[in-house]
């Protein structure tokens, strides 16, 4: 049986772009520029790439770069965004609980809750993280965005994904967050590309600050910085605080 994750994106490479999270691209993009150096000699690894808009924009700049998926359909409009855009880019699908990576990458990146964490336990999340670790080379770095579990403690989700929804995206309802497990259960409304509507129930992860510290420092990150994620405009001068619905991570191994 497929979960959620893999059925709200199957043929969904075309609605996909037009959702209000993958508008931050560019933005995000000179962030992580700016924390490799402009080093065009790292090698970097995109974890839950999507439609490929990190990796295609990076590799425009320069940058050699790998992408893997759970979702073929998504996969497939990568793929074909690179050929038309005459870009080298590597798009394998691989589900990143179990990535055959080992050292090979100076940094891999997550971003949008790209894998991490929508999988059905936490140790299946923490396997997400583990195998970005495996396959960072030793002084490699980690950047990646997660859900705030200290947003729902203060604010409505349902009003929060409510607000930023276009037309013809994905809705969401029945919204319910348990205080024991910082899950949010709720019901996704979604068209797909040939226009079927599907109903999801979906749950999702959201951590706090000291539980990624714990857990990256388990994986031997030496360095853990967390600040507040804002679309398109990633900085370390943004403090995370109770209003930013996900954080930004990085992680360095020294």
């Amino acid at each position: 049986m497929k979960q959620w994750y893999e059925e709200l994106f199957e043929n969904y490479g075309m609605k996909y772009d037009n959702e209000n999270f993958t508008q931050g691209t560019f933005g995000e993009c000179d962030f992580i520029e700016k924390e490799i150096e402009y080093n065009k000699e790292t090698k970097i690894l995109d974890i839950g790439c999507g439609t490929g808009r990190h990796s295609i924009e990076l590799s425009k700049r320069g940058y050699d770069l790998v992408g893997i998926d759970l979702s073929e359909s998504l996969l497939k409009r990568a793929k074909e965004k690179t050929i038309e855009q005459n870009l080298q880019i590597v798009f394998q699908k691989h589900d990143a609980r179990n990535l055959p990576f080992l050292r090979q990458f100076d940094l891999v990146i997550m971003l949008c809750e790209g894998a991490f964490p929508l999988m059905e336990t936490d140790e299946m999340n923490f396997q997400i993280l583990q195998n970005a670790a495996n396959a960072l080379k030793p002084k490699g770095k980690l950047i990646f965005t997660t859900l705030n579990g200290l947003f729902p403690l203060f604010h409505s989700v349902k009003d929060f994904l409510a607000s930023s929804t276009e037309t013809g995206n994905a809705t969401y309802d029945n919204n319910s967050f348990d205080l024991m497990t910082f899950r949010d259960y709720s019901t996704t409304y979604v068209e797909d590309d040939f226009g079927n509507k599907k109903e999801l129930q979906c749950s999702e992860r959201y951590y706090v600050p000291s539980e990624i510290t714990w857990l990256l420092k388990t994986l031997n990150f030496t360095t853990v910085d967390i600040f507040g994620a804002k679309l398109g405009a990633f900085s370390r001068t943004d403090k995370l605080s109770t209003e930013d619905y996900e954080m930004l991570i990085i992680a360095e191994k020294r």
